[in-house]
């Protein structure tokens, strides 16, 4: 015989019960004792705390300690103590997971920003992934805790974006009963598809940028090197494209490499040089940084002069400022990438800029955030000028 479904409010007598006995309980254990999919209990307790029944702490919940003075502080019917939200360990602070998809390039700077951001406001449990989709959904299923994970309250990703396996985890992030602000990504799920909240570096203004200070450097025929496997080259050729043609220059190259690291660079650069000297391009926009000095380094082992007979301008400026000569280069806002996505995410959550959401900054237990549109933020990156490319003369 096939057991009954306990009727919602009959569920949620139960789920009160749960946390009275153990003072407070987590997501994964009310789902496995209730008998319902973690996706129930979060919409449980969004109305449990809404009318104030219950409280949101991380991964869970508790019996309010205003409700009834001492015996709710201990537990009530059990005696069991309560944490106390202003007790090391930050109890009633979020949990933001954040996966990127490097630990060494690029990344960090992104991760010192969201780190400085959460400071005080928010735990960051922080996974490195790949530009594959099986990890980065393994990674974020981690954390999102509905099979013993830490159960985060929100999510920090930046997802491969292209091909229908990313359309298809950009549905899957959608759908998360938890708030998701992407970094230097843009997604849109849903049958009308709709954005998903982002911060984001204009990288096309950035090459653009870098184009016009070429023309101004006096260059007429220009050329693009762009990484294949960067997220960020559609944006970056698109800018260099429309400026070159907004300024009438002429793009002598535009080609797709090899990142460095890969065993076929070299000949791949080898190829680019003949290319550019066989076109007669005068100068380049290089993604990134460590293509535009392994280079510019072969070009000066052929007896390229840099810059008088080759300019180069790197696009990220991780390292471009230790190269020979220093590289000029196109600067994204990295950090400040990192520290707005934890202030849209704690937005959402409702923990801060309450009063800028108009006093209702959402639900707690689901983030869901209904009065507050959808952000999607766009940053500005820098030039920042140096020796590779010179005026001419």
């Amino acid at each position: 015989m096939t057991e009954e479904a306990p009727l919602p409010s009959e569920r949620r007598a139960r789920l009160i019960a749960r946390v009275r006995e153990t003072g407070s309980a987590r997501v994964s254990d009310l789902s496995r004792v209730l008998g319902v999919t973690p996706v129930t209990v979060r919409r449980d307790l969004a109305l449990l705390v809404a009318d104030g029944t219950l409280e949101k702490v991380h991964g869970g919940a508790r019996i309010p300690a205003r409700a009834s003075g001492i015996g709710a502080h201990t537990g009530a019917s059990t005696g069991i103590a309560l944490p106390d939200a202003t007790s090391a360990g930050g109890v009633d602070q979020p949990t933001i997971g954040m996966v990127v998809p490097s630990l060494d390039y690029y990344w960090p700077e992104v991760i010192r920003g969201a780190r400085g951001a959460a400071q005080g406001a928010a735990r960051l449990i922080l996974r490195g992934a790949s530009y594959d989709v099986d990890q980065v959904r393994r990674q974020v299923a981690a954390l999102v805790g509905d099979d013993g994970g830490p159960g985060v309250d929100g999510l920090l990703v930046a997802p491969p974006v292209e091909g229908p396996e990313a359309t298809e985890l950009g549905e899957w992030l959608a759908g998360l009963s938890l708030p998701v602000v992407l970094m230097e990504r843009h997604l849109a799920a849903g049958p009308y598809r709709e954005p998903l909240e982002s911060v984001a570096t204009d990288h096309a203004l950035g090459a653009g940028t870098a184009v016009r200070h070429l023309a101004e450097r006096g260059h007429r025929r220009v050329g693009l090197v762009a990484s294949r496997t960067s997220p960020h080259t559609t944006a970056v050729r698109r800018g260099f494209l429309a400026v070159a043609d907004e300024l009438g220059l002429d793009v002598a190259l535009d080609l797709g490499t090899l990142p460095v690291s890969d065993a076929g660079w070299a000949g791949e650069a080898a190829s680019v040089l003949d290319q550019c000297t066989a076109a007669g391009a005068t100068a380049l926009l290089v993604h990134s940084d460590r293509e535009a000095i392994s280079l510019v380094e072969q070009a000066q082992e052929r007896g390229v002069r840099i810059p008088a007979d080759l300019a180069v301008v790197a696009y990220d400026d991780e390292v471009a400022g230790l190269a020979d000569p220093p590289l000029t280069a196109v600067r994204p806002p990295r950090a400040a990438i990192g520290a707005g996505a934890v202030e849209l995410l704690t937005r959402r959550l409702g923990i801060a800029g309450a009063e800028a959401d108009g006093g209702n900054g959402g639900d707690l237990a689901t983030g869901a955030g209904a009065d507050r549109p959808v952000h999607r933020i766009e940053l500005s990156p820098r030039l920042i000028v140096r020796a590779s490319s010179a005026f001419r003369g």
